[in-house]
């Protein structure tokens, strides 16, 4: 992911043609096949067949948010009404995104700039910007302190930034790359996958500082994650060699290793419905289940190249994927609902 991105970035659209020329040769993961979905919308999008990143909703109004890395936009879709909403720019090289419906801001990662950008979302208009560290990439909100976390790739730290303000309150050093940052409610902890280090680390947000690491033995440069927080289960995607762990957190051990599509990136956790997805940079999206505090493969299929990044609807159990090139060569958003 780490060499993708730097491609994307210096090349832009040329990146996602070259990826996907390579993307034919990698291997596909075990047990392959229809999943348990089917497609039921399509809506082009703007800006052309550039990378796409990571993706937030705002279940209450429909409104999808889509960083489009390749054109340093974000793009804001109306899932209800099929459309294009509004396309903002100037946000060069953008990674992460998250929608806070409470505050109806948007907050993004300005990865060109080493910025955090904060939104209005009723008009798009900025509202602040904020300094962070090298490469910054996925983020996270702390609801309890008004905070968004931004993950600094290459800096291998956390910036933490007043959510209202932009003042940074302060950067944690994790001693290595790192992947994304998820908040858990229960433990109100952070949970950071440090891909240099191959490790979990727990941060307590309200002193900033580092409380445990937890090694992850059979990942390979953990980088995305996803919670069930019910089960205090943490699904970790492992960059560099085409794995999902599960991590029990209150037992601080790796539970579970299974084998997903080359590259996985975003993972998305369907908490009602028990089923995790795993977006990979391959094109290859896999399906897992949870049934009986287990994890269960469900299949995996080849989605398309370039669709490496998943919305999901907690309400309707619908998922949204953008895709650079679509059918008919320009960048569109597929909506799926499951069938099973």
């Amino acid at each position: 992911m780490r060499l993708a991105r730097r491609l994307a970035a210096l090349l832009g659209i040329v990146a996602v043609v070259a990826s996907g020329c390579t993307q034919s040769s990698q291997s596909p993961p075990p047990n392959t096949g229809e999943l348990p979905w089917r497609r039921v919308g399509e809506v082009v999008l703007t800006g052309g067949p550039a990378r796409f990143d990571y993706t937030s909703l705002d279940q209450g109004r429909g409104l999808l948010f889509i960083a489009h890395m390749g054109v340093g936009e974000l793009v804001e879709v109306d899932v209800h009404r099929h459309q294009v909403a509004r396309t903002i720019p100037d946000l060069p090289d953008v990674h992460g995104v998250i929608v806070v419906p409470d505050k109806h801001r948007v907050y993004a990662t300005a990865t060109g700039r080493n910025q955090l950008v904060a939104l209005d979302e009723d008009s798009g208009a900025v509202l602040f910007t904020a300094p962070t560290g090298n490469y910054p990439d996925g983020l996270v909100y702390d609801p309890v302190r008004n905070a968004v976390w931004t993950t600094n790739e290459h800096a291998g730290t956390e910036t933490v930034v007043d959510a209202d303000t932009g003042e940074v309150r302060a950067t944690v050093a994790l001693g290595g790359e790192v992947g994304n940052v998820v908040y858990e409610p229960a433990a109100d902890r952070m949970v950071v996958a440090v891909q240099g280090r191959g490790e979990l680390a727990l941060i307590d947000p309200a002193g900033h500082t580092v409380t445990e690491r937890i090694p992850t033995p059979g990942c390979a440069s953990p980088h995305g994650q996803a919670l069930d927080a019910a089960g205090q289960v943490i699904f970790v995607g492992c960059e560099a060699n085409a794995a999902m762990v599960t991590v029990d957190l209150a037992h601080r051990a790796v539970t579970g290793h299974y084998k997903v599509g080359d590259t996985p990136d975003v993972l998305a956790y369907d908490a009602g419905a028990h089923r995790l997805y795993v977006a990979a940079e391959s094109g290859w999206v896999s399906l897992f289940d949870r049934r009986d505090a287990t994890t269960v493969a469900v299949g995996s299929t080849h989605l398309a190249d370039g669709a490496h990044s998943l919305a999901l609807d907690p309400g309707t159990h619908r998922s949204y994927v953008p895709v650079p090139k679509g059918p008919g060569g320009v960048p569109v958003l597929w909506e799926f609902e499951p069938t099973g």
